[in-house]
């Protein structure tokens, strides 16, 4: 006996957890719903995490290594532009400019008593490109002026370097195809000046030329700097990157170690284009090379910077790793809330269920009791709402049957007496026929046809030919009624006479044209069709008394704005005038939406012309 109670226990454990297994709880639902929403894109950011930091990580150390280089690149730039200022003041000072040519042309001191002015104006000169380095640079540069004629100005002495060694360089014959501001940049070479040799072993100039107006050249212009004045920019950013600059053949030109200028860097034919950036192995380490050009014009020179790519995103990735972490508890505490806010929130949803399972068993005067100003609330008071009135309506619902069988009734009664009327009205019409009178019978014909038309629901829309065969019969019946008779004209295409549409909507215009426009005389009435790009135009005119320009603008003001005025068609006696232009305008916009478009056209004594657009269905 104990085994068995046991085994029952067992199974009514297993039972109940069966039950909620099977999640027919609407808040057994949601928690689940809300834990999956949660973990389960927790669970694929981790595994996607990593790829998309990883790319995150590269862009943010490639941004961070160009704005360094670029602020670099500014000051280098800066630096080398002021060389290229004092070559330009020398080149457009008149005053140097016009002693420079004197001197070249030998014309300058031809006595022995200009040797004194001679030296004056040589001090001057010399004074005044010593401060002139010094204001350009803030540090001291080297300038020469070099003549043809063999003479030269410096602001050094001689004992540092002979000016006239300059034409002894190898570059030197390059500077014969400089004109105007051309710079010639002779690159990194090593210092020519004695007492600097051991601090500076390298050195940068500039050259530019002077020429005459005639473009004939008498002097050289050359500004040089000591390369550890542009490697000292390169300590400002820290120890981590190395800075240098190469030029167009990948050849160090400025670096912090001097054993390496004039090396070539090999690893920048990886990258791609002239300011780019690019991972790159480095005797088995990734570097993050950066490469940007300076602006300096007529060189091809570049800025580059060579950095660990471990050291450049050590700082990156551990605020990503602090961020994914806080991101992961972040998800954790909201889990744990969401589950208590569900508990809490689905506790008026559950009552609201047994209730509802009540009433489906029968039970009509269970409530639920459940009450406030959320959604939740007003929904458990309209439930016990609607169970106060469900007899109300149950009666209701029968009382509306009766009365609907009683409609149905009506509707079959009423169907009789239109038939009825159309075989009485046949049955004379033979009668007259048969005693010698056929305009009697083509008059009661053309009305029974209008008649069938007028009380037939079979057919909203009908062909364009149809429509006009009934309208030749209206104005048939309403020529035999008036004094004297209109003529009706169409002028209506074939292809048209197949488009389908409302049936019985030109009687209300033509109407108007004989009782208003032609005013029951004699007269002419065209109708007019044609198809174009999928559109039925119909244009309905006559030639009587027309409106004048106030009543038409009325007329087009309460048809755009859907005014309804069925006094504007004054009573005509007749059985088919009390639709009117404006009913017709709202039938047509109602089928048709905004593609329909009417427009009326009136001028005293001239007439009326109606034009309405009517879309191809199907077109």
């Amino acid at each position: 006996m104990a085994p068995f109670l046991s085994f029952k226990g067992d199974f009514c454990v297993w039972s109940r957890f069966k039950e909620r297994l099977t999640l027919r709880s609407v808040r057994y639902k949601l928690m689940i719903a809300s834990i999956a929403c949660i973990l389960v894109p927790a669970a694929c950011t981790l595994f996607i995490y990593n790829g998309l930091t990883q790319e995150a990580v590269k862009k943010q150390a490639v941004s961070n290594a160009q704005e360094s280089l670029l602020l670099i690149n500014g000051n280098v730039t800066n630096l080398l532009k002021r060389m290229l200022s004092i070559a330009n003041y020398i080149q457009v000072n008149p005053e140097m400019t016009h002693y420079f040519k004197m001197l070249a042309s030998g014309n300058a001191y031809e006595g022995k008593e200009d040797s004194y002015q001679k030296f004056t104006d040589t001090n001057r000169v010399i004074e005044e490109l010593d401060s002139l380095s010094l204001m350009a640079l803030g540090e001291h540069c080297f300038v020469t002026v070099l003549l043809t004629d063999g003479s030269y100005f410096m602001n050094y002495s001689i004992s540092e370097y002979n000016p006239l060694q300059l034409k002894t360089e190898p570059w030197f014959e390059n500077l014969k195809n400089l004109n105007g501001f051309q710079s010639y940049w002779t690159g990194t070479t090593p210092t020519e000046f004695q007492t600097l040799k051991v601090d500076n072993p390298y050195q940068v100039s500039v050259v530019r030329t002077l020429r005459l107006d005639n473009k004939e050249l008498y002097g050289y212009v050359v500004v040089t700097m000591m390369e550890n004045q542009l490697n000292q920019l390169f300590d400002r950013l820290g120890d981590h990157v190395d800075f240098m600059i190469v030029n167009g053949d990948d050849q160090i030109m400025s670096h912090r170690d001097p054993k390496k200028i004039g090396t070539k860097l090999s690893y920048l034919q990886q990258l791609q284009g002239a300011s780019s950036s690019a991972i790159v192995p480095v005797n088995k380490e990734n570097y993050l090379i950066t490469k940007q050009p300076l602006n300096l014009g007529t060189t091809d020179w570049n800025l580059v910077s060579m950095q660990p790519y471990k050291q450049a995103i050590v700082n990156i990735t551990t605020i990503f790793n602090n961020v994914f972490i806080l991101q992961m508890s972040s998800f954790v505490v909201f889990l744990i809330l969401l589950l208590l806010l569900l508990r809490t929130f689905t506790r008026p949803i559950m009552q609201l269920g047994k209730v509802a399972k009540l009433v489906q068993m029968g039970n009509l005067s269970v409530r639920s009791g459940v009450r406030g100003q959320d959604e939740i609330g007003r929904l458990g008071y309209s439930f016990d709402q609607m169970l106060d009135k469900v007899k109300d309506m149950i009666a209701e619902v029968s009382d509306t049957q009766a009365r609907k069988r009683k409609a149905e009734l009506a509707m079959l009664q009423a169907q009789i007496s239109p038939h009825f009327l159309f075989n009485v009205l046949n049955s004379i019409r033979m009668k007259v026929m048969r005693r010698g009178d056929p305009e009697s019978a083509n008059m009661i014909g053309s009305l029974s046809r209008l008649l069938r038309m007028s009380v037939s629901q079979e057919q909203d829309e009908i062909s364009l030919h149809e429509e006009i065969d009934l309208l030749t019969h209206y104005v048939d019946l309403m020529n035999m009624r008036q004094r004297e008779e209109a003529t009706f004209v169409l002028d209506v295409p074939s292809e048209a006479f197949l488009v389908q549409v409302p049936r019985f909507f030109l009687q209300p215009m033509v109407e108007n044209a004989l009782i208003h426009g032609l005013n029951r005389s004699a007269g002419l009435i065209r109708i007019q069709a044609q198809i174009e790009n999928d559109s039925l135009i119909l244009i309905v005119e006559d030639d009587g008394i027309g409106m004048d320009e106030e009543k038409l603008e009325a007329l087009r003001y309460k048809l755009v704005h859907g005014e309804k005025r069925m006094a504007v068609v004054e009573g005509t006696g007749g059985g088919f005038s009390g639709i009117g232009l404006f009913n017709v305008h709202e039938r047509m916009t109602m089928t048709f939406g905004e593609k329909f478009h009417m427009d009326v056209q009136s001028e005293p004594d001239k007439g009326t012309r109606i034009q309405m657009i009517i879309p191809i269905k199907g077109g």
